[in-house]
Protein backbone atom coordinates (compact mmCIF):
# COMPACT_ATOMS: atom_id res chain seq x y z
CA UNK A 1 0.00 0.00 0.00
CA UNK A 2 1.25 3.27 -0.69
CA UNK A 3 0.22 6.76 0.46
CA UNK A 4 -0.70 9.46 -2.06
CA UNK A 5 1.42 12.77 -2.75
CA UNK A 6 -1.34 15.16 -3.56
CA UNK A 7 -2.96 17.01 -0.73
CA UNK A 8 -6.51 17.33 -2.22
CA UNK A 9 -7.87 14.03 -4.07
CA UNK A 10 -10.64 13.74 -6.21
CA UNK A 11 -12.27 10.87 -4.70
CA UNK A 12 -11.69 8.48 -1.31
CA UNK A 13 -13.80 5.43 -1.14
CA UNK A 14 -13.31 3.37 1.99
CA UNK A 15 -14.56 -0.11 2.33
CA UNK A 16 -14.04 -2.71 4.83
CA UNK A 17 -13.75 -5.40 1.83
CA UNK A 18 -12.49 -4.64 -1.49
CA UNK A 19 -10.59 -7.20 -3.61
CA UNK A 20 -6.79 -5.81 -4.38
CA UNK A 21 -4.09 -8.07 -5.77
CA UNK A 22 -6.40 -11.27 -5.48
CA UNK A 23 -7.24 -11.10 -2.31
CA UNK A 24 -10.49 -9.21 -0.08
CA UNK A 25 -9.04 -6.87 2.32
CA UNK A 26 -9.86 -3.49 4.13
CA UNK A 27 -8.44 0.06 2.44
CA UNK A 28 -9.13 3.28 1.56
CA UNK A 29 -8.68 3.67 -2.37
CA UNK A 30 -7.68 7.14 -3.41
CA UNK A 31 -8.30 9.06 -6.92
CA UNK A 32 -6.69 11.72 -9.07
CA UNK A 33 -7.49 12.59 -12.42
CA UNK A 34 -9.37 9.62 -13.51
CA UNK A 35 -6.48 7.19 -12.18
CA UNK A 36 -5.89 5.28 -8.51
CA UNK A 37 -3.08 7.33 -7.07
CA UNK A 38 -3.06 5.62 -3.62
CA UNK A 39 -4.24 2.14 -2.23
CA UNK A 40 -4.06 3.00 1.76
CA UNK A 41 -4.94 1.30 5.01
CA UNK A 42 -8.93 1.16 5.68
CA UNK A 43 -7.93 4.15 8.65
CA UNK A 44 -6.25 6.44 6.85
CA UNK A 45 -7.54 10.20 6.99
CA UNK A 46 -7.39 11.70 3.22
CA UNK A 47 -8.38 14.74 1.97
CA UNK A 48 -11.15 14.89 -1.02
CA UNK A 49 -13.99 16.46 -2.57
CA UNK A 50 -15.63 13.50 -2.57
CA UNK A 51 -15.16 11.04 0.17
CA UNK A 52 -17.20 7.42 0.63
CA UNK A 53 -17.28 4.67 3.21
CA UNK A 54 -19.15 2.03 2.17
CA UNK A 55 -21.78 -0.36 4.12
CA UNK A 56 -20.57 -3.24 5.72
CA UNK A 57 -22.85 -5.62 3.44
CA UNK A 58 -21.19 -4.07 0.26
CA UNK A 59 -17.66 -4.86 -1.32
CA UNK A 60 -15.52 -2.90 -3.67
CA UNK A 61 -14.69 -4.48 -6.65
CA UNK A 62 -12.53 -2.93 -9.79
CA UNK A 63 -15.08 -2.43 -12.99
CA UNK A 64 -15.68 -5.12 -14.86
CA UNK A 65 -14.21 -5.97 -18.48
CA UNK A 66 -16.15 -7.77 -21.11
CA UNK A 67 -14.53 -8.43 -23.94
CA UNK A 68 -17.54 -10.13 -25.65
CA UNK A 69 -20.09 -7.40 -26.66
CA UNK A 70 -22.06 -7.38 -29.91
CA UNK A 71 -23.88 -3.70 -29.90
CA UNK A 72 -24.92 -4.11 -33.58
CA UNK A 73 -25.37 -0.32 -33.81
CA UNK A 74 -25.44 1.42 -36.92
CA UNK A 75 -27.52 -1.09 -38.98
CA UNK A 76 -29.26 -3.41 -36.48
CA UNK A 77 -29.61 -0.60 -33.67
CA UNK A 78 -33.38 -1.78 -33.14
CA UNK A 79 -31.63 -4.67 -31.39
CA UNK A 80 -28.92 -3.18 -29.57
CA UNK A 81 -26.98 0.35 -29.47
CA UNK A 82 -24.17 2.01 -27.70
CA UNK A 83 -26.34 3.93 -25.07
CA UNK A 84 -28.40 1.44 -24.34
CA UNK A 85 -25.61 -1.13 -24.54
CA UNK A 86 -22.95 0.77 -22.46
CA UNK A 87 -26.10 1.99 -19.71
CA UNK A 88 -26.70 -1.75 -18.62
CA UNK A 89 -22.91 -2.42 -18.61
CA UNK A 90 -22.42 0.21 -16.40
CA UNK A 91 -25.69 -1.02 -14.15
CA UNK A 92 -23.87 -4.38 -14.19
CA UNK A 93 -20.54 -2.94 -12.65
CA UNK A 94 -19.03 -3.59 -16.37
CA UNK A 95 -16.89 -0.37 -17.12
CA UNK A 96 -15.02 -1.51 -20.62
CA UNK A 97 -16.53 -3.76 -23.59
CA UNK A 98 -14.53 -4.37 -26.43
CA UNK A 99 -17.60 -4.36 -29.17
CA UNK A 100 -17.60 -7.34 -31.61
CA UNK A 101 -17.42 -6.68 -35.29
CA UNK A 102 -20.95 -7.79 -36.38
CA UNK A 103 -24.29 -7.71 -36.42
CA UNK A 104 -23.38 -4.23 -36.95
CA UNK A 105 -24.08 -3.11 -40.85
CA UNK A 106 -21.26 -2.39 -41.89
CA UNK A 107 -19.29 -4.87 -40.30
CA UNK A 108 -16.02 -3.84 -38.95
CA UNK A 109 -14.01 -5.02 -41.64
CA UNK A 110 -12.23 -2.12 -42.81
CA UNK A 111 -11.12 1.01 -41.49
CA UNK A 112 -13.97 2.59 -43.44
CA UNK A 113 -16.40 0.52 -41.13
CA UNK A 114 -14.78 1.17 -38.37
CA UNK A 115 -15.32 5.19 -38.43
CA UNK A 116 -18.65 5.19 -39.47
CA UNK A 117 -19.46 2.70 -35.76
CA UNK A 118 -17.07 5.10 -34.40
CA UNK A 119 -18.66 8.38 -35.65
CA UNK A 120 -22.50 6.82 -34.13
CA UNK A 121 -21.23 5.67 -30.49
CA UNK A 122 -19.57 8.96 -29.93
CA UNK A 123 -21.01 10.99 -27.45
CA UNK A 124 -23.14 7.67 -26.66
CA UNK A 125 -21.20 5.83 -24.42
CA UNK A 126 -21.50 5.63 -20.49
CA UNK A 127 -18.65 3.26 -20.53
CA UNK A 128 -14.70 3.18 -22.18
CA UNK A 129 -15.58 1.10 -25.92
CA UNK A 130 -12.81 -0.78 -27.91
CA UNK A 131 -13.52 -2.48 -30.93
CA UNK A 132 -12.43 -6.03 -32.50
CA UNK A 133 -11.80 -6.16 -36.37
CA UNK A 134 -13.55 -8.67 -38.64
CA UNK A 135 -12.09 -11.41 -40.79
CA UNK A 136 -14.00 -12.83 -43.24
CA UNK A 137 -13.66 -14.23 -47.04
CA UNK A 138 -11.63 -11.73 -49.41
CA UNK A 139 -10.82 -9.02 -46.69
CA UNK A 140 -7.15 -9.92 -45.62
CA UNK A 141 -5.50 -6.74 -47.51
CA UNK A 142 -7.95 -4.91 -44.63
CA UNK A 143 -6.42 -6.61 -41.61
CA UNK A 144 -3.00 -4.55 -41.25
CA UNK A 145 -4.81 -1.19 -41.75
CA UNK A 146 -7.16 -2.37 -38.68
CA UNK A 147 -4.56 -3.38 -37.12
CA UNK A 148 -3.02 0.17 -37.65
CA UNK A 149 -6.34 2.00 -36.47
CA UNK A 150 -6.12 0.74 -33.26
CA UNK A 151 -8.50 -2.40 -33.05
CA UNK A 152 -7.92 -5.33 -30.20
CA UNK A 153 -7.74 -7.95 -32.81
CA UNK A 154 -10.26 -9.93 -35.41
CA UNK A 155 -12.64 -12.38 -35.17
CA UNK A 156 -13.58 -14.89 -37.74
CA UNK A 157 -16.40 -17.86 -37.92
CA UNK A 158 -15.68 -20.85 -39.30
CA UNK A 159 -19.37 -21.86 -39.71
CA UNK A 160 -22.22 -19.80 -40.92
CA UNK A 161 -21.98 -16.30 -38.51
CA UNK A 162 -26.09 -15.86 -38.87
CA UNK A 163 -25.80 -12.41 -41.05
CA UNK A 164 -24.66 -12.21 -44.65
CA UNK A 165 -22.52 -9.44 -44.56
CA UNK A 166 -19.81 -11.38 -42.22
CA UNK A 167 -19.40 -14.67 -43.81
CA UNK A 168 -17.20 -17.61 -42.69
CA UNK A 169 -13.83 -18.81 -43.47
CA UNK A 170 -12.97 -22.00 -45.17
CA UNK A 171 -10.20 -24.13 -44.08
CA UNK A 172 -7.70 -22.37 -46.57
CA UNK A 173 -9.22 -18.93 -46.02
CA UNK A 174 -8.70 -19.67 -42.36
CA UNK A 175 -5.20 -20.52 -42.83
CA UNK A 176 -4.81 -17.23 -44.31
CA UNK A 177 -5.94 -15.41 -41.79
CA UNK A 178 -4.30 -16.82 -39.36
CA UNK A 179 -1.14 -16.06 -41.13
CA UNK A 180 -1.91 -12.43 -41.87
CA UNK A 181 -2.83 -11.99 -37.96
CA UNK A 182 0.53 -13.63 -36.88
CA UNK A 183 2.57 -11.92 -38.98
CA UNK A 184 0.63 -8.37 -37.31
CA UNK A 185 1.38 -9.87 -33.73
CA UNK A 186 -2.38 -9.87 -33.46
CA UNK A 187 -5.24 -11.52 -31.21
CA UNK A 188 -7.32 -13.70 -33.83
CA UNK A 189 -10.59 -14.32 -32.02
CA UNK A 190 -12.71 -17.74 -33.82
CA UNK A 191 -16.08 -19.06 -33.20
CA UNK A 192 -15.17 -22.53 -33.50
CA UNK A 193 -18.15 -24.90 -34.63
CA UNK A 194 -17.86 -27.33 -37.80
CA UNK A 195 -20.57 -27.35 -40.05
CA UNK A 196 -19.47 -30.88 -40.95
CA UNK A 197 -21.42 -31.80 -37.71
CA UNK A 198 -24.24 -29.67 -37.28
CA UNK A 199 -28.13 -31.14 -38.53
CA UNK A 200 -30.05 -27.74 -38.87
CA UNK A 201 -33.15 -29.64 -39.82
CA UNK A 202 -32.85 -31.24 -36.05
CA UNK A 203 -33.07 -27.73 -34.69
CA UNK A 204 -36.62 -27.14 -36.23
CA UNK A 205 -39.59 -26.34 -33.76
CA UNK A 206 -40.06 -25.53 -30.15
CA UNK A 207 -38.68 -28.60 -28.34
CA UNK A 208 -34.85 -27.51 -26.47
CA UNK A 209 -33.22 -30.92 -27.17
CA UNK A 210 -33.84 -31.24 -31.02
CA UNK A 211 -31.48 -27.80 -31.11
CA UNK A 212 -29.26 -29.33 -28.74
CA UNK A 213 -29.02 -32.27 -30.83
CA UNK A 214 -28.16 -30.37 -34.16
CA UNK A 215 -25.27 -28.68 -32.54
CA UNK A 216 -23.45 -31.62 -30.63
CA UNK A 217 -20.11 -31.32 -29.14
CA UNK A 218 -18.21 -32.85 -31.97
CA UNK A 219 -19.06 -29.68 -33.76
CA UNK A 220 -17.02 -27.87 -31.49
CA UNK A 221 -14.87 -30.28 -30.78
CA UNK A 222 -13.43 -30.69 -34.20
CA UNK A 223 -13.57 -26.73 -35.18
CA UNK A 224 -11.20 -26.27 -31.64
CA UNK A 225 -8.49 -29.18 -33.28
CA UNK A 226 -8.13 -26.93 -36.44
CA UNK A 227 -8.13 -23.80 -34.51
CA UNK A 228 -5.07 -25.50 -31.72
CA UNK A 229 -3.35 -26.85 -35.40
CA UNK A 230 -3.52 -23.36 -36.62
CA UNK A 231 -2.28 -21.56 -33.61
CA UNK A 232 0.48 -24.43 -33.25
CA UNK A 233 1.61 -23.56 -36.88
CA UNK A 234 1.56 -20.32 -37.58
CA UNK A 235 2.77 -19.30 -33.27
CA UNK A 236 -0.39 -16.54 -33.64
CA UNK A 237 -1.81 -15.53 -30.79
CA UNK A 238 -5.19 -16.90 -30.48
CA UNK A 239 -8.23 -16.72 -28.18
CA UNK A 240 -11.22 -19.31 -28.21
CA UNK A 241 -14.36 -17.85 -27.77
CA UNK A 242 -17.36 -18.89 -25.71
CA UNK A 243 -16.41 -22.15 -25.01
CA UNK A 244 -19.74 -24.67 -24.16
CA UNK A 245 -18.23 -28.24 -24.78
CA UNK A 246 -16.64 -29.17 -22.02
CA UNK A 247 -15.22 -32.41 -23.58
CA UNK A 248 -12.60 -29.81 -26.04
CA UNK A 249 -10.79 -29.20 -21.90
CA UNK A 250 -8.25 -31.83 -22.66
CA UNK A 251 -7.02 -30.95 -25.83
CA UNK A 252 -6.92 -27.40 -24.87
CA UNK A 253 -4.97 -28.14 -22.36
CA UNK A 254 -2.15 -30.04 -23.83
CA UNK A 255 -1.68 -27.60 -26.59
CA UNK A 256 -1.24 -25.04 -23.74
CA UNK A 257 0.73 -26.98 -21.68
CA UNK A 258 2.95 -27.05 -25.02
CA UNK A 259 3.42 -23.34 -25.11
CA UNK A 260 0.51 -22.77 -27.94
CA UNK A 261 -0.67 -18.76 -27.28
CA UNK A 262 -3.91 -19.51 -27.06
CA UNK A 263 -6.92 -18.48 -24.41
CA UNK A 264 -9.87 -19.67 -23.77
CA UNK A 265 -13.30 -17.93 -22.67
CA UNK A 266 -16.60 -19.09 -21.45
CA UNK A 267 -19.73 -17.17 -20.92
CA UNK A 268 -22.18 -17.09 -17.51
CA UNK A 269 -25.21 -19.03 -19.31
CA UNK A 270 -23.42 -21.96 -19.93
CA UNK A 271 -21.98 -21.70 -16.04
CA UNK A 272 -25.80 -20.93 -14.65
CA UNK A 273 -28.04 -22.63 -16.84
CA UNK A 274 -28.10 -26.61 -18.10
CA UNK A 275 -30.47 -28.03 -21.28
CA UNK A 276 -32.37 -30.17 -18.95
CA UNK A 277 -34.37 -26.98 -17.45
CA UNK A 278 -34.53 -25.48 -20.38
CA UNK A 279 -38.92 -25.28 -21.41
CA UNK A 280 -39.61 -26.60 -24.59
CA UNK A 281 -40.38 -23.11 -26.92
CA UNK A 282 -38.07 -20.95 -24.28
CA UNK A 283 -36.23 -19.28 -27.48
CA UNK A 284 -34.50 -16.98 -25.23
CA UNK A 285 -32.54 -19.66 -24.28
CA UNK A 286 -30.92 -20.12 -27.84
CA UNK A 287 -27.29 -19.62 -28.47
CA UNK A 288 -24.41 -21.16 -31.20
CA UNK A 289 -22.58 -22.70 -29.45
CA UNK A 290 -25.93 -24.55 -27.37
CA UNK A 291 -26.36 -24.65 -23.66
CA UNK A 292 -25.69 -27.94 -22.87
CA UNK A 293 -26.22 -30.63 -19.76
CA UNK A 294 -25.58 -30.10 -16.66
CA UNK A 295 -22.76 -32.67 -16.35
CA UNK A 296 -21.17 -30.69 -19.04
CA UNK A 297 -21.55 -27.04 -16.70
CA UNK A 298 -20.05 -28.73 -13.73
CA UNK A 299 -16.85 -29.60 -15.74
CA UNK A 300 -16.73 -26.44 -17.56
CA UNK A 301 -16.58 -24.94 -13.64
CA UNK A 302 -13.96 -27.60 -12.93
CA UNK A 303 -11.98 -26.12 -16.37
CA UNK A 304 -12.18 -22.76 -14.52
CA UNK A 305 -10.93 -23.94 -10.68
CA UNK A 306 -8.03 -25.95 -12.93
CA UNK A 307 -7.45 -22.16 -15.05
CA UNK A 308 -8.13 -24.28 -18.42
CA UNK A 309 -10.44 -21.36 -19.03
CA UNK A 310 -9.28 -18.35 -18.22
CA UNK A 311 -12.09 -15.57 -18.19
CA UNK A 312 -16.01 -15.51 -18.31
CA UNK A 313 -17.10 -13.06 -20.48
CA UNK A 314 -20.68 -12.09 -21.39
CA UNK A 315 -21.34 -12.72 -25.41
CA UNK A 316 -24.54 -10.04 -25.10
CA UNK A 317 -25.76 -10.59 -28.11
CA UNK A 318 -29.68 -9.18 -28.00
CA UNK A 319 -32.28 -8.69 -30.65
CA UNK A 320 -35.71 -7.65 -30.92
CA UNK A 321 -38.46 -10.00 -29.60
CA UNK A 322 -40.21 -10.59 -33.34
CA UNK A 323 -36.00 -12.21 -33.84
CA UNK A 324 -36.50 -14.39 -30.55
CA UNK A 325 -39.84 -15.61 -31.70
CA UNK A 326 -40.94 -15.49 -27.90
CA UNK A 327 -42.66 -16.79 -26.53
CA UNK A 328 -43.45 -20.42 -27.99
CA UNK A 329 -40.86 -19.85 -30.33
CA UNK A 330 -39.51 -22.14 -33.08
CA UNK A 331 -35.76 -23.07 -31.79
CA UNK A 332 -34.82 -23.46 -35.70
CA UNK A 333 -35.94 -19.61 -36.81
CA UNK A 334 -35.47 -18.08 -33.66
CA UNK A 335 -32.25 -15.67 -33.66
CA UNK A 336 -29.93 -16.85 -31.46
CA UNK A 337 -28.02 -14.64 -29.01
CA UNK A 338 -28.44 -14.26 -24.99
CA UNK A 339 -28.71 -11.05 -23.76
CA UNK A 340 -26.85 -10.43 -20.27
CA UNK A 341 -24.44 -7.65 -19.42
CA UNK A 342 -26.31 -6.16 -17.01
CA UNK A 343 -26.71 -9.53 -14.94
CA UNK A 344 -23.49 -11.22 -15.58
CA UNK A 345 -21.76 -10.52 -12.37
CA UNK A 346 -24.61 -11.83 -9.97
CA UNK A 347 -24.99 -14.68 -12.50
CA UNK A 348 -21.68 -15.64 -12.18
CA UNK A 349 -21.43 -14.68 -8.83
CA UNK A 350 -24.38 -16.89 -7.50
CA UNK A 351 -23.22 -19.68 -9.33
CA UNK A 352 -19.45 -18.89 -7.85
CA UNK A 353 -20.34 -18.87 -4.58
CA UNK A 354 -22.16 -22.55 -4.43
CA UNK A 355 -19.02 -24.00 -6.56
CA UNK A 356 -16.83 -22.76 -3.61
CA UNK A 357 -14.84 -19.47 -5.44
CA UNK A 358 -14.60 -15.89 -3.51
CA UNK A 359 -14.91 -12.74 -5.32
CA UNK A 360 -11.11 -12.79 -6.19
CA UNK A 361 -11.31 -15.56 -8.40
CA UNK A 362 -14.66 -13.55 -9.61
CA UNK A 363 -12.11 -10.26 -10.49
CA UNK A 364 -9.67 -12.47 -11.61
CA UNK A 365 -12.09 -13.89 -14.34
CA UNK A 366 -14.42 -10.99 -15.07
CA UNK A 367 -12.21 -8.02 -14.94
CA UNK A 368 -8.43 -9.13 -15.02
CA UNK A 369 -7.69 -11.90 -16.87
CA UNK A 370 -10.03 -10.29 -20.38
CA UNK A 371 -8.20 -6.95 -19.39
CA UNK A 372 -4.41 -8.55 -19.71
CA UNK A 373 -5.28 -10.46 -22.73
CA UNK A 374 -6.45 -7.69 -24.75
CA UNK A 375 -3.23 -5.48 -23.39
CA UNK A 376 -5.50 -3.23 -20.84
CA UNK A 377 -3.50 -3.68 -18.11
CA UNK A 378 -4.57 -0.18 -16.68
CA UNK A 379 -8.15 -1.51 -16.28
CA UNK A 380 -9.72 -4.55 -14.29
CA UNK A 381 -7.74 -4.12 -11.25
CA UNK A 382 -7.25 -1.79 -7.62
CA UNK A 383 -3.73 -0.61 -7.98
CA UNK A 384 -1.77 2.36 -8.03
CA UNK A 385 -1.58 3.92 -11.31
CA UNK A 386 -5.02 1.91 -12.60
CA UNK A 387 -7.93 3.61 -13.76
CA UNK A 388 -10.51 4.37 -11.05
CA UNK A 389 -13.07 2.02 -12.87
CA UNK A 390 -14.92 0.42 -9.70
CA UNK A 391 -18.11 -0.87 -8.70
CA UNK A 392 -19.70 -1.70 -5.23
CA UNK A 393 -21.51 -4.80 -5.12
CA UNK A 394 -23.76 -6.39 -2.12
CA UNK A 395 -22.71 -9.82 -2.39
CA UNK A 396 -25.46 -10.69 0.02
CA UNK A 397 -28.35 -8.98 -1.91
CA UNK A 398 -30.66 -10.80 -3.89
CA UNK A 399 -32.65 -9.47 -7.16
CA UNK A 400 -35.64 -11.28 -9.56
CA UNK A 401 -34.56 -10.45 -12.80
CA UNK A 402 -37.26 -8.55 -13.88
CA UNK A 403 -36.33 -8.03 -17.82
CA UNK A 404 -38.29 -4.58 -18.65
CA UNK A 405 -36.18 -2.86 -15.82
CA UNK A 406 -32.93 -3.85 -17.55
CA UNK A 407 -31.20 -0.96 -19.62
CA UNK A 408 -30.86 -3.51 -22.39
CA UNK A 409 -33.31 -2.14 -25.67
CA UNK A 410 -35.57 -5.30 -25.79
CA UNK A 411 -36.94 -6.52 -22.74
CA UNK A 412 -35.81 -10.22 -23.42
CA UNK A 413 -33.39 -12.50 -21.43
CA UNK A 414 -32.57 -15.99 -20.43
CA UNK A 415 -32.65 -14.35 -16.86
CA UNK A 416 -35.71 -13.22 -16.28
CA UNK A 417 -37.70 -14.18 -13.32
CA UNK A 418 -34.68 -15.80 -12.04
CA UNK A 419 -33.00 -15.05 -8.12
CA UNK A 420 -29.99 -14.03 -8.28
CA UNK A 421 -27.02 -13.46 -5.79
CA UNK A 422 -25.07 -9.90 -6.08
CA UNK A 423 -26.74 -6.42 -6.17
CA UNK A 424 -24.38 -3.61 -8.08
CA UNK A 425 -25.04 -0.67 -6.61
CA UNK A 426 -22.55 1.85 -7.99
CA UNK A 427 -20.15 2.33 -10.35
CA UNK A 428 -17.20 4.92 -11.12
CA UNK A 429 -15.43 5.16 -14.75
CA UNK A 430 -11.88 6.83 -14.30
CA UNK A 431 -13.25 8.06 -10.55
CA UNK A 432 -16.75 9.41 -11.86
CA UNK A 433 -20.07 8.21 -10.92
CA UNK A 434 -21.76 6.57 -14.12
CA UNK A 435 -25.13 7.58 -13.66
CA UNK A 436 -28.47 6.53 -15.46
CA UNK A 437 -30.29 9.22 -16.47
CA UNK A 438 -26.62 11.44 -16.99
CA UNK A 439 -24.11 12.68 -19.16
CA UNK A 440 -22.51 9.78 -20.60
CA UNK A 441 -18.57 10.17 -20.35
CA UNK A 442 -16.87 6.79 -22.03
CA UNK A 443 -13.99 7.24 -24.16
CA UNK A 444 -13.00 5.28 -26.93
CA UNK A 445 -9.99 2.59 -26.51
CA UNK A 446 -7.47 1.96 -28.93
CA UNK A 447 -5.15 -1.01 -28.62
CA UNK A 448 -1.49 0.32 -27.75
CA UNK A 449 -2.87 3.58 -25.87
CA UNK A 450 -4.40 4.35 -22.97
Amino acid sequence: MTAPDTTELDLVVRARRAVVGGAEIACTVAVSGGRIVAVAPFEAVLNARVSIELADDEVLLPGLVDTHVHVNEPGRTEWEGFASATRAAAAGGVTTIIDMPLNSIPPTTTVEALRVKQDVARDQIAVDVGFWGGAIPGNAADLAALHAAGVYGFKCFLIDSGVEEFPPLDASGFAAAMDEVARLDALMLVHAEDVRHIDDSRAAGPTYAGFLASRPPAAENAAIDLVIAEARRTRGRTHLLHLSSAEAIGDLRAARTDGVDLSVETCPHYLFFDAEDVPDGATEFKCCPPIRGADNREQLWAGLAAADIDMIVSDHSPSTPELKQAPGGDFGLAWGGIASIQVSLPAVWTEARTHGHDLADVVRWMATAPADRVGLTHKGRIEVGADADLCVLAPDAELVVDAATLQHKNPVTAYAGRRLTGVVRRTWLRGTPVETPGTPHGRFLQRGHR
